[in-house]
C-alpha cells in the first residue's frame, strides 16, 4: 500500500511546502535580533547628550568610542561568518548574542572613556555575527525562489532598529535615567537567547550539515572580489545618509533639532522597504541566475538621480530622494549577497555575508572621513555624486571579475 504522501501530486506537495508558515520563523527570529542589535548600538548614541554631560567625557573622546565600535565590528564579521559556518547557528548565535547582551548592560556600570571604549569594543565583536547569521538562516530555511524575501526579513530589523529606537530608549531613560536603557536592551537579548534555543532546530532550521573545517574565504579568488565590489561599493550610501543627512537637513534646509526629530526615520523607512520591494524582485526574476547583470544595472541607473540633490529646493524634495537612496542601496545589498551566495558552496554562506559586511565597514572608515571633510568644506555636490556613481563602478568591478574564465579568455584573444 502506498503512503498517504505518495498519492499526493509534486505539484501540490510543492505548493504545501511553499506556505508552510514554518519555513518563514528562522528569517524572523533573525530579524528580531538585527532589531536587538541597532537598537543596542543606537542607545549611545541616542543618548549620547545626557551620557557625557553625565560622566564628563568629550566629544573627541565620544568619537574615540564609537570608533572602538567600527574596528571590531569590521573585523568581527568574516570571523564569525567561518564560526557560523563551522559550529552552526544554534550554538554561534547563542555565543554572539549572550557576548553583546553583556557588552551592553555593562555599560550601566561605566563611568569613564576606557570602560565605555571596552564595552563598545564587546559590543561590535558580539554583534559581528548578526548579519551573517541572517544570511545563513534564510539560506537554510528556504527554498531558492524564497531566499531573497528571506534575506529581507532578516535584515530588515536592522532599519527597524534604526527607525524605532529612539522611541524604545528616549522614554525608558526619560523615566529611570539612561542607564536603566542599557539594563532593558541587555534584559531583551537575554530573551532572545531563550527564544533561540527553541527555533533554532527542525522543522525551522533544518538539522545542520556535515561539519566543515573551520575555513574562511580565500582572498586570492576573483569571487571574492567581485562579492566585496557588488556589496561595500554598492551599499557606499548608507553611511553618508545616515551620519551627514541630519547636517545637511539643519544647515543646508534649516531644519531644527526638534524638526530632525519628525522626519529622520524617513531614510531608513526607504531601506525598509527596499529589502521587502527588491527581495520580490529578485525572487520572481532572478531566482535562478549567477550573473544578474541586467539587475545590477538596473540598480546603478536607479540610483543616479541622488546626485541632483543640490538642485533640490525643498525639504520634502530632499527627504524624498533620501528615501529614494536607500530604497536603491536595499536592493544592491540584497542582490550583491544573492550573488556572492551563489559564487560558493553552501557551507560557506554564513563566510559570505561576514566578509561582504566586514568589507562594507571597512570601506565606511575610508569615506566617512572623507565626505565629513567635504561636509565641512561645503562641498555638497562631491558627497551626492559620489553615492550615485561608486556603485556603479562597484557593479562595472562585479562584472569583469565574475566573467567566467572562457569568456574572460575569448575577450582577450
Amino acid at each position: 500500500m502506498s503512503s498517504p504522501s505518495a498519492t499526493v501530486p509534486p505539484s501540490l506537495r510543492a505548493y504545501e511546502r511553499a506556505t508552510d508558515w514554518r519555513m518563514w520563523i528562522a528569517s524572523g527570529a533573525m530579524m528580531l535580533c538585527s532589531w536587538l542589535s541597532y537598537v543596542d548600538r543606537q542607545i549611545l548614541a541616542v543618548l549620547s547628550p545626557t551620557i557625557l554631560h553625565d560622566v564628563g567625557l568629550s566629544a573627541q573622546s565620544y568619537g574615540e568610542i564609537v570608533s572602538a565600535f567600527s574596528i571590531a565590528y569590521m573585523i568581527a564579521n568574516p570571523i564569525w561568518g567561518a564560526v557560523l559556518d563551522y559550529v552552526g547557528l544554534r550554538l554561534g548565535m547563542i555565543a554572539a548574542v549572550l557576548i553583546w547582551t553583556v557588552a551592553s548592560a555593562s555599560h550601566a556600570w561605566m563611568v569613564g572613556f576606557a570602560g565605555f571604549a571596552l564595552c563598545r569594543a564587546l559590543l561590535g565583536l558580539g554583534e559581528g555575527a548578526t548579519f551573517p547569521g541572517g544570511f545563513r538562516a534564510s539560506i537554510d530555511s528556504l527554498p531558492k525562489d524564497r531566499q531573497a524575501r528571506g534575506m529581507a526579513i532578516s535584515y530588515s530589523g536592522g532599519s527597524l532598529g534604526a527607525i524605532f529606537a529612539p522611541v524604545v530608549v528616549v522614554p525608558v531613560a526619560s523615566a529611570f535615567g539612561w542607564r536603566a536603557a542599557f539594563l532593558v536592551t541587555g534584559l531583551l537579548g537575554a530573551l532572545w537567547v531563550v527564544m533561540w534555543t527553541f527555533i533554532a532546530r527542525p522543522p525551522f532550521l533544518p538539522k545542520p550539515r556535515e561539519k566543515p573545517k573551520l575555513a574562511t574565504l580565500n582572498p586570492l579568488e576573483r569571487r571574492f572580489w567581485a562579492l566585496i565590489a557588488s556589496y561595500s561599493l554598492g551599499s557606499v550610501a548608507i553611511g553618508p545618509v545616515f551620519y551627514l543627512s541630519p547636517l545637511y537637513l539643519n544647515r543646508v534646509m534649516k531644519l531644527s533639532q526638534s524638526d530632525l526629530g519628525k522626519v529622520l526615520w524617513i531614510p531608513p523607512l526607504g531601506w525598509e522597504i527596499g529589502y521587502f520591494a527588491w527581495g520580490w524582485i529578485f525572487d520572481r526574476y532572478a531566482a535562478g541566475k549567477d550573473r544578474p547583470v541586467a539587475m545590477f544595472l538596473l540598480l546603478s541607473a536607479c540610483i543616479i538621480p541622488f546626485g541632483f540633490m543640490t538642485l533640490i529646493g525643498s525639504t520634502a524634495g530632499v527627504l524624498a530622494l533620501f528615501l529614494w537612496c536607500m530604497f536603491v542601496t536595499g536592493g544592491f545589498q540584497m542582490l550583491g549577497l544573492r550573488t556572492g551566495a551563489r559564487a560558493y558552496p553552501g557551507e560557506r554562506t554564513a563566510s559570505v555575508a561576514g566578509v561582504a559586511s566586514g568589507a562594507w565597514a571597512a570601506e565606511a572608515a575610508v569615506v566617512l572621513p572623507l565626505t565629513g571633510r567635504w561636509f565641512d568644506q561645503a562641498h555638497y555636490a562631491w558627497i551626492f555624486w559620489a553615492v550615485a556613481l561608486v556603485p556603479l563602478a562597484g557593479v562595472l568591478m562585479w562584472i569583469a571579475l565574475s566573467r567566467p574564465r572562457q569568456e574572460t579568455a575569448a575577450l582577450a584573444a
